[in-house]
């Protein structure tokens, strides 16, 4: 009973299934193309009958004509009765034929045009006032169908009534066979396309069925999960393209995850061993109101960089996360550089460091102008902090073709070709004799990359060990 049930669930799921759909729409697509051609040809075969017919009839009317004379003021049929050629077509076309004269008088009646009913002489009379000859169909008192044409013809100057009849019950078997030919035929096709069209939704949705595996694979843990392309450049190549993009970028993402967790907890773990270690040494060791004093101000000082530290992510988390907007206006760049360069003066001059602003009298851009001073803090921050005394720091303002350029060079240590790759990222702290590991977080640059990349600049890095380093934005100005 339950393999039962499992193959039920089976084929419902396959009824349900974008292959089956597929298939449906293929079906569903090719039979209204297959009745709407059938429609078609129906009605362009009756078409053609139709004219075919129209030629017998003219035909017949001019034979009619040819072979009917006056003769002492008599209508007679003129032909050789030992001419077996006449008299077999002067017998066909007398088999369904009415004349009469235009006052509706009877000459000659077939028995054929009989069965048909005979004129009256109004209607007769309705016709001979007709210019033109008129076409009709009529059926006989057997079902029998026939084309009929009514109209006058002329010789000596008199006018009589004729109208002649043609079978058209072959003409409409003819096209009533071939339809229903066509038409049973219909589900011989559909068949056919049922086939094919479930073995090409089936190649068409391959690639699909390779990305719903490699996801399955991906939700097992397994982020080096790539589809290889087909080569055909489609859609569903851009699929797959867009599938190992997406790869790529998650396994990144999961790396940088990672990664700011392993630094997150050793950030955090650093200043909440600090308090905990001087908070215990007070507990145990202090003595005196001045070593309890002491013990708490140094937890302090760790609370206080603690808070930094989650400040600073929590900012940086609502940044990358889009919670946080830019309010973008009309900015002199000029005054803000002048204005930050003039804040860092005295620590630049309590070093000796000799701190320069080189830009234009105005520079006009759209910007944030708390982040973009947040930037130029950071960027100037760290050029102080790290240019030994005596040196240079020089903060570079132009404008060229719409855009804005900001470099911040300094004469400090330099930083290692190894590191430059790494300096934007989160907690990332450049470690060497020359340095103190103690100074700063990590996130500052962190930030500077974020407010770039959210006005749409550009950002790059340039040093070498000794002989500074050098940071250079470019933003649009607008």
């Amino acid at each position: 009973m339950l393999n039962w049930l499992d193959h039920l669930g089976i084929v419902g799921r396959a009824a349900r299934g974008l292959r089956m759909r597929l298939t449906l729409s293929y079906v569903l697509l090719f039979t209204l193309v297959l009745v709407s051609i059938g429609f078609v040809f129906r009605q362009a075969l009756d078409l053609v009958l139709d004219q075919q017919s129209e030629r017998v009839l003219d035909e017949s009317w001019s034979a009619v004509r040819g072979f009917l004379r006056i003769q002492n003021s008599e209508l007679v049929w003129a032909y050789d009765p030992d001419d077996s050629g006449e008299a077999y077509a002067v017998e066909r076309l007398r088999r369904v034929l009415l004349l009469a004269d235009p006052q509706g008088n009877i000459l000659e009646i077939s028995n054929g045009y009989a069965a048909l009913g005979e004129e009256s002489p109004d209607q007769i009379r309705r016709i001979v006032g007709k210019t033109q000859p008129v076409t009709e169909t009529r059926t006989d008192r057997n079902g029998a169908v026939y084309i009929v044409r009514k109209g006058i013809i002329r010789d000596q100057g008199k006018e009589y009534f004729l109208a002649i009849g043609l079978p058209a019950e072959d003409t409409l078997h003819v096209s009533d066979r071939l339809v229903r030919l066509y038409f049973t035929s219909v589900p011989v096709m559909l068949l056919a396309i049922i086939i094919l069209g479930w073995y090409a939704a089936g190649r068409a949705l391959q690639p699909l069925q390779q990305v719903a595996q490699a996801a399955e694979t991906v939700a097992a843990g397994d982020l080096s999960m790539r589809i290889p392309p087909r080569g055909t450049g489609d859609e569903l190549d851009q699929l797959s393209a867009t599938f190992n993009h997406m790869m790529e970028r998650l396994g990144l993402s999961f790396h940088q995850i990672q990664q700011f967790s392993i630094d997150a907890s050793h950030e955090l773990r650093t200043p909440v061993t600090a308090i905990r270690g001087q908070l215990e040494v007070a507990l145990f060791t202090a003595e005196t109101k001045e070593q309890y004093r002491e013990a708490i101000e140094t937890a302090l000082q760790d609370v206080e960089r603690l808070g930094q530290i989650l400040n600073s992510l929590l900012l940086l988390a609502q940044a990358e996360s889009g919670q946080l907007i830019l309010q973008k206006s009309k900015q002199d760049l000029s005054e803000i550089i002048q204005e930050l360069v003039n804040q860092f003066r005295f620590v630049a001059d309590e070093k000796q460091i000799r701190l320069r602003a080189i830009a234009p009298s105005s520079v006009f851009a759209e910007v944030d102008r708390a982040q973009f001073g947040r930037l130029v803090n950071s960027l100037l921050g760290n050029a102080v902090k790290y240019t030994q005394p005596g040196g240079n720091v020089d903060v570079i303002l132009s404008e060229d073709g719409g855009e804005v350029c900001l470099t911040v060079a300094d004469d400090g240590p330099g930083i290692a070709a190894d590191h430059l790759p790494h300096v934007f990222e989160r907690f990332y702290r450049v470690r060497d004799g020359d340095r103190d590991d103690d100074k700063g977080i990590g996130l500052g640059l962190a930030f500077v990359a974020w407010i770039v990349k959210a006005h749409g600049g550009r950002l790059s890095v340039s040093s070498e060990p000794g002989h500074g380093a050098t940071f250079e934005i470019t933003i649009p100005a607008r």
